[in-house]
């Protein structure tokens, strides 16, 4: 902002009184002049970061001390009132009358001499009349615009463009670099580099004897590691190394620990990435990645890459919605290029994880990209046995606890759940003081991780009541169906939603399930509503049998749809879509399927339901003594076991054969 004229802030001074109170107006514009100056200044010093501008603003500095310019600032309105008491001795003029440095006596002084600016409104004729008036001696310095002073203001006005200018043209050079251009995968603030983790020497701290359960696994990538070894092997005979291999399973069966086994094995470089990190907000970032991450690895190969969880980048292509653009496509179909292209991707093996492989595309999964698909499964008995071994190789055990009967109460169980299990009673057995994990701590964790955390025992009364009842009502009807799993506990101790359970152990491993164990299940869950109907009446039924209803219905429509179980005929009513567990795809199966043909199911679940209902029922009306004498031990002492309850069973009626079970041995079954 340039200074107002001479002729302009004369005319304002002269229009104003000496009272300093009406100068406001004319004090405001040089205010703001002297503000944006500054502002200016602080501006450039951020920009610039400090660098060759402290000497600049330390020369002006320097100049303004040797010119007398004094830290200390005056009023204009006192300046006027000490020049009226005749207390002003010297003023010096600068900045074309707009500052003054005043030598002036000051009475807080003890009326010493002191020096002070005063920002003056302008250079008026009325303030130089008084000025010799008052016989004051006061002379005017022409401005000194120095070469610092010049480069200092030119500088300030083309700082900000300059470094506009600059961000853009780095950005561009790297923007070229990063879409394939010589300097290699590269994008703006590094996008396009791969975030892959590279080890040259992987120490994961996991081999193959830390792996348990999955034995056919293990051997595909002992191979694997045998032909990193010892190529030569392999090559007499006229093969080639796999080109990837693709892990398929559930969640938690140790997709990802074999990665880390063969890493830890092969002695190789090893690349780790998971699918979600090549896909970014900006487009063409994933495509470049794939790129980065296979130039690093033809680098270092021989070498393994990983990448967990690609059905986020490997999805079917041409199911993205609205029909542009899918950048997620983009960078499929360039690692779709690196795996098995022109050029080729000697002594590079991709791993890869997944549990959703229906969805992958048939591209990815032709040989030549994965040359292998290896299923790890969730492990029968047998495995979970070898697992427990694994994780339980640490932890001290009692007596009491047989890794073998834990592996057979816990089918379904993962790698990953069977770690948990022994971590949660490690944790229970060192909350309760106990040196060593007993069959004690198994139970409780087993209850916690299937069922959820122990609640409250109900007090005294008719809920109580009920509730014991209804969880003998399940024991009763699965103990005396032929075909049911065994009772392995009853209790009334609350956990989750559930205000008591009914705990079954398989026998063997349930591999293959026939029709009569799966209608013997639908007549044990039915149990509980069938023992609140006889024992308590119709009025007296409860809400609590949803949960049985919602699972025995939905395992009496698997029968009709999926396994072909019913008067309907061996037939498989449910598309492949449908039973993938995508909810649209199983609206859609429902659509496609006849009014009829949709009664037709309707009706076989209805009647399968209905039979085991009349089943239930007459178990309870039969052996009402029974079920009362259970319930009354089941009372006083909130849980028993299996042996318990088909002990006192017997002693009224004759179990069927095939559900008989000897007794359990202490090391089997906690009392």
């Amino acid at each position: 902002m340039a200074p107002p004229s001479m002729s302009l802030v004369s005319k304002a001074f002269s229009a104003l009184p000496s009272s300093g109170v009406a100068q406001r107006p004319v004090s405001v514009t040089a205010s703001l002049e002297h503000k944006t100056s500054d502002a200016r200044r602080k501006f450039l010093k951020l920009a610039l970061g400090g660098v060759g501008l402290p000497t600049l603003l330390g020369a002006k500095k320097a100049l303004a001390d040797e010119q007398g310019v004094s830290s200390s600032r005056m009023s204009y309105s006192r300046f006027l009132e000490y020049l009226d008491k005749d207390r002003v001795k010297k003023v010096d003029l600068f900045e074309n009358g707009t500052i003054a440095i005043v030598e002036a006596i000051s009475p807080e002084l003890g009326n010493r001499v002191q020096r002070v600016r005063v920002q003056l409104p302008g250079l008026s004729q009325e303030l130089l009349q008084k000025l010799r008036e008052k016989n004051i001696d006061f002379a005017a310095h022409n401005n000194q615009e120095d070469s610092g002073s010049l480069l200092f203001n030119l500088i300030g006005n083309l700082a900000f463009p300059l470094i506009l200018i600059g961000g853009l043209f780095l950005l561009s050079r790297r923007a070229q670099g990063g879409l394939g251009g010589p300097n290699g995968p590269g994008f703006p603030l590094g996008f396009g580099q791969s975030k892959a983790k590279f080890q040259m020497e992987p120490n994961t701290g996991v081999t193959f004897d830390d792996v348990a359960g999955v034995d056919e696994a293990k051997q595909d990538f002992m191979e694997v590691v045998e032909f990193l070894k010892k190529p030569e092997r392999f090559t007499a005979v006229g093969a080639r190394i796999p080109k990837g291999v693709l892990l398929v399973g559930p969640p938690g069966t140790g997709k990802t620990l074999l990665a880390k086994a063969i890493a830890g094995e092969a002695g190789v470089p090893f690349f780790s990435i998971s699918g979600s990190e090549f896909v970014e907000m900006f487009v063409g970032v994933g495509a470049s990645r794939v790129r980065d991450l296979f130039k690093k690895a033809k680098e270092n190969a021989p070498c393994i890459v990983f990448v967990d969880e690609i059905d986020a980048v490997g999805r079917q292509r041409g199911t993205g919605i609205g029909g542009g653009n899918d950048e997620r496509e983009q960078t499929l179909n360039q690692l779709l290029t690196e795996m098995d292209g022109f050029e080729g991707n000697t002594g590079i093996i991709v791993i890869a994880a997944t549990n959703r492989a229906d969805i992958l595309d048939s591209a990815l999964l032709r040989p030549g990209r994965f040359d292998r698909q290896v299923s790890v499964d969730v492990p029968d008995v047998r495995g979970r046995t070898e697992i427990l071994k694994v994780h339980g190789s640490n932890k001290k055990f009692d007596s009491d606890v047989s890794l073998d009967v834990i592996a057979m109460r816990t089918p379904g169980f993962s790698g990953a759940d069977l770690a948990n299990l022994l971590n949660e009673a490690a944790i229970l057995a060192g909350r309760r003081g106990r040196t060593a994990i007993s069959s004690k701590e198994i139970d409780d964790s087993i209850d916690r991780i299937v069922a959820g955390m122990e609640g409250t025992v109900m007090t005294d009364g008719k809920s109580k009541s009920l509730v014991a009842y209804h969880e003998v009502g399940h024991a009763i009807c699965g103990t005396l169906t032929p075909g049911h799993d065994p009772v392995q506990k009853v209790t009334l101790v609350p956990r989750g939603q559930a205000r008591g359970l009914t705990w079954f152990i398989p026998m063997d491993d349930p591999t293959l399930i026939s029709r009569q164990q799966l209608f013997a299940r639908i007549v044990g869950g039915l149990g509980g509503r069938a023992a609140e109907v006889v024992i308590f009446g119709e009025p007296e039924v409860t809400t609590g049998a949803a949960g049985d209803l919602q699972q025995i219905t939905g395992l009496a429509k698997q029968m009709v749809v999926t396994f072909g179980m019913s008067e309907i005929g061996p037939w498989s009513l449910m598309e492949g879509g449908a039973q993938s567990g995508d909810v649209i795809m199983r609206m859609m199966a429902r659509n496609s399927m006849s009014e009829k043909l949709a009664e037709d199911i309707d009706s076989a679940v209805k009647r399968l339901s209905d039979e085991a209902y009349e089943i239930a029922l007459s178990h309870i009306r039969n052996n009402r003594e029974a079920i009362d004498k259970i319930v009354e031990v089941l009372l006083e002492k909130e849980t028993i076991n299996g042996d318990e309850f088909r002990a006192i069973l017997s002693e009224f009626v004759e179990i069927p054969v095939e559900n008989r079970v000897p007794p359990a041995t202490p090391a089997a079954l906690p009392a």
